[in-house]
């Protein structure tokens, strides 16, 4: 029997990247899986991989940041499978670039909400049914720039911030429930800028792509990770073997928040 058999699992912002590879590999440890994106055709081909691979998936399209969607996305989980045992917050977007004073109150609000309140949100909607239950885990993921700034972002180091301390608050609230909720702080991770790449010229994308490399060549282990390397954490994390861990906020980031050379690109 596989880790997670009978485990229900919701991943946000699955159609690429982190959430996709997330969305696989729970799957594979014996998980059903709802997928949940903004992004049809992306969230839909992540389902097809898992079922194709005889694993069991649906797809909702949502925007997080809204509360009917992120309470229909929960809704929709247990409707079809009869349970929820397992949140990965991850839909997450980065923002444009630019000093505070620069930013338009528009723009740091849409970080905000998608990245933090859509925490919050699919968290919220989730966690009677955790409750009913008494057991169920909450992964959510921040980030690096969380822990340590970076330039010129302000919006998404201080929504990943508050990720990483909800995560700690809700862990405290929810742990005499047996809800355990810890966070994953990737840090230079390969995704082929995932969807940013759609709204960039093919100058900008080589360019961002030159400093990422760039960025991930000086901290210890000397290059990117693997969305797949982050999605084992989630692993994990979701399972038994992480029984007495809750409110932690672990690191996958190649040491880089060891150093001192931090900050040339964006997770």
């Amino acid at each position: 029997m596989s880790a997670l058999t009978n485990k229900v699992a919701v991943v946000t912002g699955s159609g690429n990247g982190i959430g996709r590879a997330t969305a696989l590999a729970l799957a594979a440890a014996g998980a059903s899986v709802t997928v949940s994106d903004l992004l049809v055709d992306d969230g839909e081909r992540t389902v097809r991989e898992i079922t194709d691979l005889g694993g069991s998936a649906i797809f909702v399209e949502t925007d997080v940041a809204l509360a009917d969607q992120a309470e229909n996305l929960i809704a929709a989980t247990v409707s079809a499978f009869g349970r929820l045992d397992i949140l990965v917050n991850n839909a997450g977007t980065g923002g444009t670039s630019g000093r505070l004073h620069e930013l338009d109150p528009a723009e740091f609000d849409r970080v905000i909400n998608v990245n933090l309140r859509g925490t919050f949100l699919c968290s919220k909607y989730a966690l009677p049914h955790f409750l009913t239950q008494r057991d169920g885990r909450i992964i959510n993921i921040a980030s690096t720039y969380g822990i340590v700034a970076a330039p010129e972002a302000a919006a998404y180091c201080a929504s990943k911030a508050g990720i990483i301390h909800l995560t700690r608050q809700m862990a405290v609230d929810y742990g005499p429930d047996r809800i355990r909720v810890n966070a994953i702080c990737p840090g230079y991770i390969d995704t082929s800028l995932g969807r940013r790449a759609s709204s960039m010229s093919v100058l900008e994308i080589v360019a961002a792509s030159a400093r990422r490399e760039k960025a991930a060549g000086m901290q210890p282990l000397g290059r990117q990770g693997l969305p797949a390397e982050v999605a084992s954490v989630a692993v994990f994390l979701a399972g038994d073997g992480a029984s007495f861990m809750t409110g932690s906020i672990l690191t996958v980031d190649g040491g880089c928040t060891t150093t001192f050379n931090y900050g040339e690109a964006s997770n």
